[in-house]
């Protein structure tokens, strides 16, 4: 079949990514929950997060893409076994139709050809295993100990076995209390019919070719094998082998060269809701590889959350906004649940927005919504940049929210 090689602007090409990520929304057929399994169905992981000063992470990624998002539907989906978590880059909730691509990470930790980050203790996963086995689903803590004799399960020691065990497919985690994890045996958690046979090595990695391109438009073998370390020889020959079969196109966007799918660039056709906006998290799938962004989006985006405050510039949690296919600012925000007061610590606009006025508009109509997600019904704005945007701005969102 013959190469088919197509060259994008960098406005298509961000239509493209966009589109392929959800973003922003469109209306779905079914019900909310529904439209979560589907979500992350296509997207083929949500990253999991314990940041928590607005929504953490992984909910902030879902309610952008299905407005009606519940932050139980995670939990539903969870105990309905469509949806399992385990790593991606990251830990991550992955959705069960995909369960049997995981095998492959774990049986490489198990035997040992992949490196986990803690040292293996055959004692203490034989100890934690069988306890288990035997009184069901316990957590970390349940193997504290807090008399004088120090037993062999001390806390640490515990912990690392569990997730070792975790890692390598012994035991998942069928939910979690207060956000700690629950560990289980893998055949008390996962559904009777589901497929547990190992993908071959070519099978694996056109599934993470075309699962990358599927969520993302458009792809360099150096971003698909970002998210599943030790794959580059593996991608890098896929990736050969179905561009010279017609499997997919590839993409020259400036002096960058992409794949993507045959079918992805039909999505182009298709209109971009560009007058909605959407407020991002740090560890949205859009965002996760920087360079990336840098390169498609020309945003340049640190979470500085891990940054010493001395040498923050935007603050410790902002999030990229969207708006009219671009990312065009930046917000720091804090949610005080206790008072219902949502902050914005921190408003700062990028050097391209020239629409102020239409932007200002769409932002304090998402931020009605993105308040309530957050269980506040009150704003305070601190600060922006430029610092003459925040009379502007504090104008509009008093005569818009209450």
């Amino acid at each position: 079949m013959t190469k088919i090689t197509e060259t994008l602007s960098i406005q298509e090409a961000r239509k493209l990514v966009l589109l392929s990520q959800k973003l922003p929304p469109v209306k779905q057929k079914g019900t909310t929950l529904e439209a979560t399994l589907s979500a992350i169905e296509h997207l083929g992981y949500i990253q999991i997060d314990t940041i928590s000063v607005i929504q953490r992470a992984h909910h902030h990624t879902l309610w952008n893409r299905n407005p009606g998002y519940e932050t139980s539907h995670l939990e539903k989906l969870i105990a309905d076994k469509k949806v399992f978590e385990y790593w991606s880059h990251a830990a991550a909730y992955l959705p069960m139709c995909d369960y049997r691509f995981s095998l492959v990470r774990k049986q490489e930790i198990a035997s040992g050809k992949q490196k986990h980050w803690y040292d293996r203790d055959e004692k203490m996963m034989k100890l934690v295993l069988h306890r288990i086995t035997n009184e069901g689903p316990l957590m970390a803590k349940d193997f504290e100990h807090t008399g004088k004799k120090k037993m062999d399960w001390a806390s640490k020691p515990a912990k690392r076995a569990l997730e070792y065990l975790f890692m390598q497919g012994d035991l998942m985690i069928p939910y979690r209390q207060n956000f700690h994890k629950v560990y289980d045996l893998i055949e008390r958690v996962l559904p009777e019919d589901i497929d547990t046979s190992a993908p071959l090595q070519d099978e694996y990695a056109r599934f993470l070719i075309t699962r990358y391109l599927q969520a993302n438009g458009l792809g360099q073998a150096s971003e698909m094998v970002y998210l599943l370390k030790n794959t580059k020889a593996l991608i890098s020959s896929a990736l050969q082998e179905m561009h010279s079969n017609g499997e997919l196109v590839q993409v020259a966007v400036g002096e960058n060269n992409y794949y993507a799918l045959q079918d992805s660039l039909e999505l182009l056709k298709k209109p971009l809701s560009r007058s909605k906006l959407k407020i991002l998290s740090p560890f949205d799938n859009l965002l996760i590889q920087r360079k990336r962004m840098q390169t498609i989006f020309d945003f340049n985006y640190q979470i500085e959350c891990y940054v010493p405050e001395p040498k923050r510039r935007y603050g410790y949690f902002s999030l990229p906004i969207l708006w009219d296919g671009s990312l065009i600012a930046r917000m720091d925000c804090k949610a005080d649940r206790k008072e219902s007061l949502f902050h914005i610590q921190h408003l700062a606009l990028e050097s391209g927005l020239v629409k102020t006025e239409a932007f200002t508009l769409a932002l304090c109509k998402e931020l009605e919504s993105f308040m309530q997600f957050n269980n506040c019904s009150n704003l305070k704005l601190h600060k922006t940049t430029p610092s003459n945007f925040k009379p502007v701005f504090q104008a509009v969102i008093n005569s818009l929210i209450r």
